[in-house]
């Protein structure tokens, strides 16, 4: 993802929808990123089930208002969906979308690090296929009570799970100087981090903040304008960075994709969806280990411990393309990577 990130940049253009929006069914206000993409790549390792008379396994590991979720339960009709978030008004929704499929589906309340405890506690041996749209939900970003968006005053929250956890006016309100500067460097790439974190720290000892209203104005005065007609809202990046802070994010995903892909059976595949450069690089990361051979340099046999367990589906990252980029412009700064199985689990 690009330091000017979609899903930040696309909330001014949320906000004004977001009334319109509330009312209306959940396919409606609901907008999958690369949505063909990502079902058609779980295609062969469906026929991989199939074909060892296996029933496919699916898991949708950020299952949101369901709509990827969805188009799998269309596509392969003999499939089980396995969806998991720890977002409960998103599971609320989902459900109601999936009814129909409800004897093919088990949706489960937890954080996506959580995978091979979901799948262990359902008796499964392993699955055929799950994928990850990271970042935060249009859901999320159209309710404005949860904070998440600079572009309306709301209460300063932004939890995933509002269930448990430190809202984002607990580390506003509570973290040193110091500590406020780094999240803001590492998670939100923000310039002007020191400006922001002295601003935060000086007007608190005033008065808490309470609410992204308040958080925005501190944040503007120390912002230059001509950063903002550059750069977008002056808010957007520390939003981000709070966000990613709040949930944990990166070091959910850390343990999250390892765990993916040792649950998958041989010919299943991992897809991951990314919309911020750390998400990419964690990914990148464990999907090019697993897909090297662990021979010693000049070693003049490859012994089977050593070849490598997985194989990259995707050269690169893919990206949606401009006429989806039009019709969605939440996708503009997605990137996509998918790796597969190729050798069994092992037993060590």
């Amino acid at each position: 993802m690009t330091n000017d990130n979609a899903e930040n940049g696309f909330l001014a253009d949320r906000a004004d929808a977001a009334d319109a929006l509330t009312p209306k069914k959940t396919a409606d206000r609901h907008f999958p990123v690369l949505l063909e993409r990502c079902v058609s790549l779980f295609a062969e390792s469906v026929e991989n089930a199939r074909a060892q008379k296996r029933q496919p396994i699916l898991v949708d590991c950020t299952l949101g208002m369901g709509g990827h979720s969805e188009a799998m339960l269309e596509r392969y009709p003999d499939a089980m969906l396995i969806g998991i978030d720890r977002d409960t008004m998103a599971l609320s929704l989902a459900g109601e979308r999936l009814k129909k499929f409800e004897d093919r589906t088990h949706l489960v309340h937890a954080v996506y690090n959580e995978i091979a405890d979901v799948v262990r506690d359902l008796g499964l041996p392993g699955v055929d296929g799950v994928l990850f749209d990271l970042g935060v939900s249009s859901l999320q970003l159209d309710e404005r009570e949860r904070g998440f968006a600079y572009s309306f005053d709301a209460p300063l929250d932004m939890r995933m799970d509002r269930t448990e956890g430190t809202t984002a006016a607990d580390l506003v309100n509570t973290l040193d100087e110091s500590e406020l500067v780094r999240i803001l460097r590492v998670y939100g790439e923000e310039k002007f981090a020191g400006r922001i974190a002295k601003s935060i720290v000086t007007d608190r000892a005033t008065k808490p903040f309470t609410t992204t209203g308040e958080l925005v104005e501190s944040i503007r005065k120390v912002v230059p304008a001509g950063a903002a007609r550059t750069a977008g809202h002056p808010a957007k990046r520390t939003f981000q960075a709070l966000r990613i802070a709040v949930n944990e994010e990166l070091d959910v995903l850390e343990e999250a994709i390892p765990a993916s892909m040792d649950v998958l059976n041989v010919g299943g595949r991992v897809v991951v969806m990314s919309y911020h450069s750390l998400e990419d690089k964690i990914t990148k990361k464990f999907f090019a280990a697993a897909a090297k051979s662990s021979a010693p340099a000049g070693f003049p046999v490859e012994l089977e411990e050593h070849k490598a367990r997985f194989k990259t589906i995707t050269r690169g990252t893919e990206q949606p393309t401009e006429l989806e980029i039009a019709e969605n412009p939440r996708a503009a700064s997605a990137r996509l990577r998918a790796t597969e199985r190729t050798l069994p689990r092992s037993s060590s």
